[in-house]
This record gives C-alpha cells, structure tokens and sequence, in this order.
C-alpha cells in the first residue's frame, strides 16, 4: 500500500503526438485504489491515450505519472491486434504472459467460464464472432489477475446476455477498474465517478458519483458557463462602445477609451472556454440511390452456426424501398458472417437487383483503408470529386480541417466510425448494411444517427444489440437467426 491509498497520480502532464496532435496540457487527477472510475470525453479526445499513459506504453512530454509500483495492471483494448488473429485460443492467452504458464489450459478454462464463453483451445481468434471477440479481450486481462483493471469499450459487439455478465462481473470486483464506454446504462450501474477529458481545454476534471449525476453536474456546468459568458458578452459590448464614444472625442478623452478597451480584453479573457465538445454530430441523411425500382434484395435461405456447425435455414424476405431488416441472434451465430457475404455479393441464398449501390458499415472498419487520408476515404465514397460538398458533409462529423489530412490508422476508433458514417452519406447506397453502427460512438451522437437510420428510403438491413437505438429506428421485419 501507498501513502495515502493513490493507485494513480497525474500532475501537470502534457502529452502531444509527434505529428503535432496535442492531447493533454497539464492535465491532474488521481485515482485511489479499489474505486471504478468512468473516463469521458469527446471520440479522438484521447481518453485511450490517457491509459496507455497508465500502463507506460507512452511516456509524457511534462509533468510526472505516479502508479504505484506494487500494482500489477491489465488492459482489455477496444480491439484484438489484427497480427494476433491468426493466433489459436491457447496462443493468445499465452502471449498475456511474459513467463510460460505450466497450468495454461486450466487457466483459459476457468477465465473462460468468468466470460460465459466455451470454446477449444485449438480454434483461431479470426474464427471467433465480434461479441466473442470482445468477451476475449476481456478474458484476456482477467487471466492475468491484476490489481488494476483497464477496461476500453468492453460493451462492443456484446449481446444483451453478455452485457448484464459484464455487469454483474464489475459490480463484485473488488479491485481497481477503468473503463470507457458509451453505454450510460452500463456504466451507471458500477462507477464511483468520471474523469472528464476536454478536447478543448485538454485538461481532466474530476467527478465524484454515479454516471448519471456527474453528466447532469456537467450540463449544469456548461449552462451556468453559458450564462456567464452571455454577460461578459454584454459588459464587453458596453466597454466597447464607451471606448469608440470616447476615443471620438479626441485629447485627453483617448486615454479613457483605451482603459475602456483593456478593461473589454480582460472581460474577454475571462470568459470560460465552455465544453464546445458537448454537441452531438449535426442532422444528416443518407440519401438513397435515385433510381431504385421493385426488389433490392431477396433472401431465400441462410447459414448459421449452433454448436460449431454450419446449419442451413430457409428464409422468405423480399427488401424494397423504405423497407428495414433487423437481424438479431446471440454472439456466434452469424449475423457479421451473413451481412457480410450479402454486403460482398456472395451469399449463396441471396440475390441483390442488378446496379444497386450497397453502403457496408463494419463494425472492425476494415472496409477503410487504414493508410488513406480521411480526405481520399471520403473522396472514394463519391462518384465525382466535389471539395466543397465532401468538407461540409465532413465538418456535420466533427470531422475538422486538422482530422481532414490525417490517415485513418492514427484516427480513434469513434472517429474512424465518423468517417465510416460520412462516406455512406457521401456514397447515396440503395442497399445499406450496418454491423453494429453504434460501436465506439459517443452517446451523444447515436440519437442523430438513430434519425438518420429511421427517414433512410432505401432498404436497409441493421444489425445491434443496442435496443434503445434500435427502438428508435423503423423497423419493417426482423430475422432471428436463432429461432
């Protein structure tokens, strides 16, 4: 134990990337041992700079990192390392140890069990579904019993079951856990409080309290800054206009509109930087393909997986326009497998009408290429350049000027969502497919997603285990891959 129960301390930290993308600016908070603390901020803000920060896989520019050095640390990232996938189950729970684990097979038996996960030894990481994927990840920290838990959007791909697992799972542990998500109703069930990461301030505030008392303080905060500055905005207009009165009078008259003008800079200088951060994407539309006539899709038979076999299923769903499928099913099944080989044209029991344009949202966002500039992502959804059209359908993603020229790969995985989001409005599909659009994505945007989904007038198959944004989007039918 340490002096005064600190698992984590930042002082004064500064951190920038080497690109010049600056992240944290004096930032301080500490964490004391055993609590659950939730880590909030904008997506591309830098919350998982923050842990890597904790864990030492970075180092900061200024300022000093305490992290008690008795604590052992494991981090569950968003996503499993695209050189592990190829590795068998036993593999990559070898890899979480620097020592080799005689009793290895034992301990992915009993981790395994924590996850609500079965699954031999011998099968491929690649083989496992995205809501398997993230029970892994999780697996994957637990195995290593740590003191200090680092959670990183561990509700991703997980079904309903795996979620209240996760939950209760958190809710007991008694050691020190980080997480962020933007799941608000799974996080409030377990935080002690939230650090805040401004992306504009790049400073973290501290919050003590479940997760939604700390968001209600925060709209209180920015609506008590607002008022502020709304009278400074006034008393500086004031000063403002003395000093041009004044200043037109000429002589010793000048002096006093000049102190009238430093007095208007110091009220200007006052004002509080509020959490511009805070708004959510602007309205959007997906606008569908124009020409789209009679039947876009027909689906006449599928496969899904029970008990590690292939089983056909017979099916009748026709898809025109303004028609929405939801596809639901437990993780494992195949519902990434299904859309996938829809999206791609080769589902043996499927047909998609001639000329259709398919929009395909994945949800590991390998349809991005990783090394194209957001500008060229965006740019290859539109069949002709158009500059002006492309950056203002970017800037309604928060997609700024700065992010416009930075390559995929070094974006967060909130923002390459953003950019996923802003080439199917750029692309105008007749078709759209999405495997859990939700992911990565800040609370506060899913609502504006949610609409856009809703007035959508092509045909569109969805799929999220997300069911108060799938209650918020029209639905036409539904296929339920387990029944």
């Amino acid at each position: 134990m340490t002096k005064d129960n600190v698992a984590v301390r930042f002082n004064k930290v500064s951190f920038e990337y080497g690109y010049g993308k600056p992240i944290l600016d004096e930032a301080s908070f500490a964490l004391r041992q055993g609590t659950k603390i939730t880590l909030m901020g904008q997506n591309g803000a830098g919350k998982s700079t923050i842990l890597n920060l904790i864990t030492g896989e970075l180092k900061a520019d200024d300022g000093s990192i305490f992290v008690d050095p008795d604590l052992t640390i494991a981090y569950a990232k968003q996503v499993i390392p695209r050189e592990q996938m190829t590795l068998t189950l036993r593999e990559f729970f070898e890899s979480c140890f620097t020592e080799k684990k005689y009793d290895i097979d034992r301990l992915i038996d009993d981790v395994l069990e924590v996850v609500n996960l079965k699954a031999p030894h011998d099968r491929l990481i690649n083989d496992f579904s995205g809501g398997q994927q993230a029970r892994l990840l999780l697996a994957s920290a637990l195995i290593q019993d740590p003191d200090m838990l680092i959670l990183d959007e561990p509700t991703n791909n997980l079904d309903k079951a795996g979620i209240e697992h996760l939950t209760q799972f958190l809710m007991s542990y008694p050691k020190t856990c980080i997480v962020i998500s933007h799941d608000a109703d799974f996080l409030n069930m377990f935080t002690d409080g939230v650090l805040y990461l401004d992306v504009f301030t790049r400073e973290v505030d501290q919050y003590i309290g479940d997760y939604y008392v700390v968001v209600a303080e925060i709209a209180t905060r920015i609506e008590k800054d607002e008022r502020k500055n709304a009278q400074y905005e006034k008393e500086i207009q004031a000063n403002k206009d003395k000093a041009n009165f004044f200043a037109n009078k000429g002589g010793g008259m000048r002096l006093v509109a000049k102190k009238m003008r430093d007095k208007a800079q110091e009220m200007e200088d006052s004002k509080v930087a509020v959490r511009k951060e805070d708004k959510a994407i602007r309205a959007f539309t997906i606008p569908a393909q124009a020409d789209l006539t009679g039947e876009i899709l027909q689906i006449s038979s599928f496969s899904v997986m029970h008990n590690h076999e292939v089983v056909e299923k017979e099916a009748n769903i026709s898809l025109k326009k303004k028609q929405h499928l939801l596809i639901e099913g437990p993780n494992g099944i195949g519902k990434s497998t299904l859309i996938e080989s829809l999206a791609l044209g080769k589902a043996k029991g499927a047909q998609i009408a001639e000329g259709v344009r398919v929009g395909y949202y994945r949800q590991d966002f390998s349809t991005l290429n990783f090394e194209d500039t957001v500008r060229e992502a965006l740019f290859s959804a539109m069949r002709s350049e158009d500059e002006e059209h492309m950056r203002s359908v970017a800037s309604g993603f928060l997609l700024t000027k700065e992010t416009i020229n930075a390559k995929i790969g070094t974006l967060s995985e909130g923002q390459k969502g953003l950019v996923a989001f802003a080439q199917l409005a750029l692309l105008e599909p007749g078709l759209l497919i999405l495997d859990e659009p939700t992911n990565h994505i800040n609370f506060r945007h899913l609502p504006v997603i949610a609409k856009a989904l809703d007035q959508y007038q092509g045909a569109m198959i969805l799929v999220s285990h997300v069911r108060e944004f799938v209650e918020q989007v029209h639905i036409d039918e539904v296929l339920d891959l387990e029944k």
